[in-house]
């Protein structure tokens, strides 16, 4: 549901928002609230211990009453309000069995394949990808990008997921296949050539890692998806553009070998990490 007093709001938000018809927003048992008051008085920053810049425009989550608050000029930023939308509804989707996902997706003739990666490794080959945005939902009816694109809203389950990590010692392999417990583990760590961005997600979420990285680890096992990981930063050469769809292209075709690090020094600052992290990770997700 979007309330707003200005038509020129409704115009920008509704161009991302996927349609909804009006008795389904009205019998749900939680619907999500977006309201944009592009009309604020000047002191209002003030009010909200947010100074001058306050006047310029902010935005209000309400988590306990699903509701979003725009103000000012907060709804022509469209990239901070797809994040707050994204957190704001992730555990409403999550409660209802989706998975919120900082992925993409790559359609490569009748396969779907759900790929998590560096925005930066995106970067190059956005013209391969089905969404401009990362965000997906997968679901038991297949997988759908969050926000709208002007395409197709619905597609079926992935056949294959890929994990792109950075690691330019040589130490992860240029591509490798993974068991459900390890994809998840990767996933949760989300390692970038020294650094963790756990569940690959740098935005705000409402949901645990750990708890998305257990509901990920169900679905590819439930549903049998195939999983594999891929070194973006490797010895030879940086893999961006064409390389990447390659890459995925052969994971469809190859008899490609599990995974197995060259160096323990490596599990060991997996390890390190999530347990500082998290505390407990879950037996099930293995290196």
């Amino acid at each position: 549901r979007l309330i707003s007093d200005s038509p020129s709001a409704v115009l920008s938000l509704s161009r991302i928002l996927w349609g909804t018809s009006t008795r389904a927003v009205s019998h749900d048992s939680c619907p999500l609230t977006v309201y944009v008051a592009t009309s604020i008085s000047s002191g209002i920053g003030d009010v909200i211990d947010l100074g001058s810049k306050g006047n310029n425009g902010f935005i209000a989550a309400d988590i306990e009453r699903s509701s979003l608050v725009l103000c000012g000029k907060a709804f022509s930023d469209l990239n901070v309000t797809k994040e707050a939308l994204a957190a704001l509804s992730g555990p409403v989707i999550f409660a209802r069995g989706g998975l919120p996902l900082c992925a993409r997706l790559l359609v490569s003739g009748d396969s779907v394949v759900l790929i998590f990666a560096a925005k930066g490794t995106f970067k190059s080959c956005r013209h391969l990808l089905v969404t401009k945005e990362t965000g997906v939902i997968l679901s038991s009816e297949g997988v759908a990008p969050l926000f709208q694109t002007g395409g197709q809203n619905l597609f079926k389950f992935p056949s294959v997921v890929v994990l792109a990590s950075s690691d330019s010692s040589g130490v992860i392999p240029s591509v490798s296949k993974l068991s459900p417990g390890q994809a998840a583990y990767h996933f949760l760590a989300g390692y970038q050539n020294g650094k963790f961005m756990p569940a690959y997600n740098k935005g705000p979420s409402s949901i645990h890692p750990v708890e998305l990285a257990k509901a990920f680890l169900s679905k590819l096992q439930d549903d049998k998806i195939s999983s594999y990981l891929l070194n973006v930063n490797g010895e030879e050469k940086n893999v961006n553009g064409k390389d990447l769809a390659n890459l995925v292209q052969s994971t469809l075709s190859e008899n490609i070998p599990p995974f197995e690090a060259k160096s323990e020094d490596l599990e060991d600052k997996y390890k390190s990490f999530l347990l500082s992290e998290f505390q407990e990770v879950p037996e099930e997700l293995s290196f």
